[in-house]
């Protein structure tokens, strides 16, 4: 009897493991699959139930959670929701996440293993710990200047701290409030509907997914192929530029929007931006040394994060040296973002050491207790900081003397550079006027902001005097704040 009462035991205690096992292959072997399933609406049910983390600019939350009492409790708001559109994305019960709201999901959902108080925890508890928080590096004030500063006009504006690559401002208009997107009812359809088919395009974001054709601010990456290859050695000596000057291979004649640049030294032709000089100039210095050049400024980079995804800047590799020439002065294929040319402003502003742009400074638990921090990294040197000082030169020249005028700011060093960017078929959709460039506080150690202004639709003149007067003072408004906002350095 008692022989039959083990084996009945063991039997028991047999299948008591096997139910055991069962259960811990379906938590956690499998569980994901049942997470990930679409009947299974506990996963997005979870999702909702508590409070979302906050992402915050210049230390203060921009988005928050709203308890609807419903079965998906919790929805974002937004605090200044068109403001900080290009910085945040959306957060939406029906259309998933964009830009930082993905990037940072697990963390601000509570669902990152770096939130878990032991390994695997929540896996075996299936729990959900307290949303994290994002530290952007944006700078509210910097932030507001340029996105008033644009106002009605279509475009986007990428602000840099040369010193350390951190993203100050990134601004697209249009822009639009995620909240419109944050539920789950037909209104978010309707929305999301008038959104994406709006004209102007207000969910597209400019600084960071849209590529132009940088036009007259390319021949700042023309310059430093030239002086670093030493095809120029003193900026000051005439060069053999005729005005007009043909296309090689064609008969195709390239002209300029000023006079005085026959045979214009390399100075001149900066500041006045002459497009014969800086074509010819182009064919000469090769095409293999402008696109390394090109390349070590970030563009052909498809691998940049900052932490969201950054549309790839193209400088061709295999052009006839017509289209050399036409690439040279930012036009043919030559596309870059906003960010690009900012990148581009900042490595001449910190003497060729290019810091990776980014727009995370660090991440939080609830408490506040950090889990990540970012540092300025160096990206790369772009060039010798001999070049990046005659570049600097040039560019401040450009402001005192030449096309950028608008964008000087009195008892600041400033230095830019304007371009008007042809486009459409034969060239005939209105140019996208251009300004890149960078400040500096008098007495200051360092520039404290280098950045990129892209305006679509600017001016119906076709010279670079329409960068120099549409994007200029969007330019300079923003310095003006970025100065003010310096640590340790007032408004000039």
């Amino acid at each position: 009897m008692t022989r039959h009462i083990r084996q009945a035991a063991a039997l028991c205690l047999l299948l008591v493991l096997l139910v055991l096992l069962n259960a811990t292959r379906i938590q956690v072997f499998e569980s994901r699959g049942y997470d990930e399933d679409p009947a299974n609406r506990r996963g997005v049910i979870a999702r909702y139930d508590q409070p979302r983390g906050d992402i915050l600019a210049g230390g203060r939350p921009v988005t928050g959670s709203k308890d609807t009492g419903e079965q998906l409790r919790y929805e974002r708001t937004y605090r200044n929701g068109p403001l900080y559109a290009p910085v945040t994305g959306y957060a939406s019960q029906s259309y998933g996440t964009s830009l930082l709201e993905r990037t940072g999901d697990g963390l601000l959902a509570g669902t990152d293993p770096m939130l878990q108080p032991l390994p695997l925890w929540n896996d075996f508890t299936r729990s959900r710990e307290p949303g994290g928080a994002v530290h952007t590096t944006i700078s509210p004030a910097v932030q507001q200047a340029a996105f008033a500063s644009l106002g009605a006009k279509r475009g986007a504006v990428a602000a840099i701290e040369p010193s350390t690559g951190r993203i100050l401002a990134l601004v697209s208009t249009p822009s639009y409030d995620p909240a419109l997107l944050s539920g789950n009812g037909p209104e978010v359809k309707q929305n999301w509907k008038h959104l994406t088919t709006a004209p102007g395009k207000p969910m597209l974001n400019r600084a960071i997914r849209q590529t132009y054709p940088p036009g007259s601010a390319f021949k700042v990456v023309t310059a430093a192929a030239a002086l670093d290859k030493g095809t120029i050695g003193d900026v000051d000596a005439r060069t053999k530029s005729p005005d007009p000057y043909t296309l090689p291979g064609t008969t195709t004649k390239l002209s300029n929007p000023v006079d005085g640049c026959e045979d214009a030294s390399l100075r001149y032709a900066f500041v006045w931006s002459c497009n014969t000089v800086f074509a010819r100039l182009g064919v000469e210095v090769g095409q293999k040394a402008v696109a390394d050049t090109a390349k070590r400024f970030g563009f052909n980079d498809s691998g940049l994060r900052i932490p969201a995804a950054v549309s790839r800047s193209t400088f061709d590799t295999s052009m006839d040296d017509a289209q050399l020439a036409l690439s040279s002065i930012g036009q043919y294929d030559t596309r870059a973002t906003p960010l690009q040319m900012a990148m581009v402003a900042s490595a001449v502003a910190n003497s060729g050491d290019l810091k990776t742009p980014h727009l995370v400074d660090r991440t939080t638990d609830e408490d506040g207790d950090p889990l990540t921090v970012e540092s300025g990294m160096s990206l790369r040197q772009t060039f010798n900081p001999r070049t990046a000082g005659v570049l600097r030169e040039l560019m401040v020249e450009a402001v005192e003397k030449g096309t950028g005028g608008q964008a000087a700011i009195p008892g600041a060093t400033v230095g830019g550079k304007t371009g008007t960017a042809q486009h459409g078929l034969g060239n005939a959709g209105v140019p996208y006027a251009w300004f890149i460039s960078w400040a500096q506080a008098k007495d200051a150690s360092q520039p404290a902001v280098a950045l990129a202004v892209v305006v679509e639709e600017a001016a119906l003149d076709r010279d670079d005097i329409s960068g120099g007067g549409s994007a200029a003072p969007v330019a300079r408004a923003v310095m003006q704040a970025a100065l003010r906002e310096a640590p340790g350095e007032g408004a000039p």
